[in-house]
């Protein structure tokens, strides 16, 4: 019997029992599937057009701290204590310094609280635990300080375009603010998403969109008739049972764990080691496949995640996704995975670390991703080894790439030599994220003899590797072309000013991401 302890309801236990599942996953999942019922009665009769943005606030806020009750039980009030003291600190500290002691206080109080679950409660565990929502709290908390501070100390010519086009210009009410942080729609599980969005999506201005004209200039579209959503809630359904049903049945027979079984490392021949660590690997992937789909599938069915219209006029749900299952598995390159996995974080990472890094803005965020996740040192081995695995990716991709452009049968051969070495390197980098564990970790290294490591090491010690100069000349540079971009934000108009900008954003982010992650 699936008879785990939990701070949460008991009320499921049966079916926990029933599933041999612990108590506190069906919770998650039960919850999650309630969330997305109240996610169309929502849309339905609580629209933007019925009701009052008020309304709306607190319907989505007591729902969210309802589910986190019947979920984490007297544990959810760490939700408002971080919360709740974060928004005193931008009250009381002021918008020039509040974002570095909003960072310092949600960042310490999330690893106090993870310090607590895992060395005293339940080590090893993979059971919900109310660490995982205080994870997107926090995003939420460090995001919103850094867009006020953006919004209402900086001047505009200091701002890069993605952080101009999400600066907030006034503070949030207290009801804005929780809502933001506990709605129902993404209290468990996330994505994360940026404050203008969420109150866009409230107030019911998130179908006030920009188009590209045919001379390249962004244009104001009128109001159109609001898309619906159904279409892609249901495909992200299905991609969500296919998920459920590749863990719960294929994931189970192919633990991660066998990879430092000691009879399996005796006798396996080096290419069924590679080709298990990359299937126990790939079998690891679908929980986390199903988590953020399901909850981007809720968000879509209350109406939010709305990005605007392709080129075809087709309506794009894209806006807050964390993930891109087929680039993901069809990566060619560390960069390329790292761009499509968890991809809400990836640009809370960026926004408030590495643009904002005088120096190793590439060390100084893998350090903040590990102490983010937790405390397992499996996380920290993880994070230490994906910085040299992509410096070293980096490198080589500028010193070779070029050389297999043309033809089209010489960049094929490249593509799939680079898609496995990527593989290969991706599941090589996360086995300790999975084992959490610093013994069983470097079980797994050694009996690699670190070959990984010591690849990557040789490629930064023999090949140039172009180093980024985030000097003043540099600043400079920056600093001109936002000038240029926000003089024609000007011409825009203010009426449509402020959701232009945040669409723009998006835009700007993921395209951005590419070049950033160069540099």
């Amino acid at each position: 019997m699936a008879t785990t302890s939990t701070t949460g309801s008991t009320l499921l236990q049966p079916l926990s029992n029933a599933v041999q599942l612990p108590i506190d996953q069906v919770n998650f999942v039960v919850c999650q599937l309630f969330a997305l019922l109240a996610a169309i009665w929502f849309r339905t009769y609580l629209h933007s057009s019925k009701t009052s943005s008020f309304i709306r606030h607190v319907v989505a806020t007591l729902l969210g701290l309802y589910l986190a009750l019947f979920c984490f039980g007297w544990y959810a009030l760490h939700f408002l204590v971080q919360s709740g003291v974060s928004y005193c600190i931008m009250i009381i500290i002021g918008v020039e310094n509040m974002h570095k002691y909003c960072f310092v206080f949600a960042l310490g109080y999330l690893t106090v609280c993870q310090i607590t679950r895992v060395y005293i409660f339940d080590y090893g565990q993979y059971s919900a635990d109310f660490s995982g929502p205080m994870m997107i709290i926090t995003q939420k908390i460090t995001s919103l300080a850094y867009e006020i501070h953006d919004g209402m100390f900086r001047k505009d010519e200091e701002l890069t375009p993605s952080q101009r086009g999400l600066a907030v210009r006034r503070m949030p009410s207290l009801l804005e603010y929780l809502s933001y942080n506990c709605n129902f729609m993404g209290i468990l599980a996330g994505p994360l998403c940026s404050y203008k969005d969420y109150i866009t999506f409230i107030e019911g201005r998130s179908y006030h969109m920009i188009h590209s004209g045919e001379n390249g200039k962004e244009e104001i579209q009128s109001e159109r008739t609001e898309p619906s959503p159904n279409i892609a809630v249901i495909q992200k359904l299905l991609v969500c049972g296919l998920s459920l049903l590749f863990h719960l049945t294929i994931s189970k027979t192919l633990p991660v764990e066998y990879n430092i079984d000691e009879h399996f490392q005796t006798i396996a021949s080096w290419p069924a080691k590679v080709t298990y660590l990359y299937i126990s690997l790939l079998a690891a992937r679908p929980k986390y496949y199903f988590a953020w789909t399901l909850a981007d599938a809720i968000n879509n069915a209350a109406g939010f995640g709305f990005r605007g219209y392709d080129k075809n006029g087709e309506a794009r749900w894209d806006l807050i996704s964390n993930l891109r299952i087929q680039q993901i598995e069809m990566s060619t390159s560390f960069k390329m995975f790292l761009d499509n996995w968890n991809i809400q974080t990836a640009l809370w990472l960026k926004r408030v670390c590495y643009e904002r890094a005088s120096f190793s803005p590439t060390v100084r965020t893998f350090i903040l991703s590990a102490i983010w996740h937790g405390v397992y040192p499996g996380y920290y081995l993880t994070f230490l080894t994906g910085v040299l695995m992509t410096l070293a990716a980096r490198a080589m991709r500028k010193n070779f790439r070029h050389y297999f452009i043309e033809p089209p049968q010489l960049k094929l051969f490249y593509d799939v030599v680079t898609w496995i070495v990527t593989q290969i390197a991706i599941s090589y980098t996360v086995v300790p994220f999975v084992l959490l564990s610093i013994k069983p970790s470097f079980m797994f290294y050694s009996s690699w003899y670190y070959c990984l490591h010591i690849a990557a090491l040789l490629v930064l010690f023999f090949l140039p590797v172009e180093k980024t100069q985030r000097g003043k000349k540099t600043h400079e540079n920056v600093q001109l072309s936002q000038s240029k971009t926000f003089e024609r934000e000007n011409s825009l108009g203010q009426n449509s000013f402020s959701r232009t900008n945040n669409v723009c954003s998006q835009n700007q982010e993921v395209a951005s991401r590419h070049s950033l992650l160069k540099q």
